[in-house]
């Protein structure tokens, strides 16, 4: 395998929900979407340091949206999922197929 398909676990929770938000996908509603579907808490130093390395790597892109009063002005950062990371989702999903087709069926059989 490729480093540059290397997708860590909450990594991969991150690009999913980036998906799942498309075009709406910026940090605190990211962190918010997260925590209620997996029910796991998420801080912010952890979901800002996966979205910078996401992009850094090719894997998501951002932009800004236009600022605005409520935020004191500040503009919230979009994320979208590039074609690349689109790949490496792909790839890793196959690769955990590939795993749990490999179990036996009576490995989960417990007396």
């Amino acid at each position: 395998m490729k480093e540059q398909m290397k997708l860590g676990e909450f990594e991969e929770v991150v690009m999913l929900t980036v998906a799942i938000l498309f075009n709406e996908a910026y940090g605190v509603v990211i962190r918010q979407e997260i925590e209620d579907r997996l029910e796991r808490k998420v801080s912010v130093g952890a979901m800002q340091t996966a979205l910078r390395r996401l992009e850094d790597k090719g894997y998501l892109k951002s932009r800004h949206g236009e600022a605005t009063e409520e935020r004191g002005g500040k503009r919230k950062k979009y994320f979208t999922v590039t074609p690349h990371g689109r790949n490496v989702l792909a790839y890793t999903k196959e690769s955990r197929q590939k795993l749990w087709d490999a179990i036996p069926g009576l490995a989960f059989e417990f007396e």
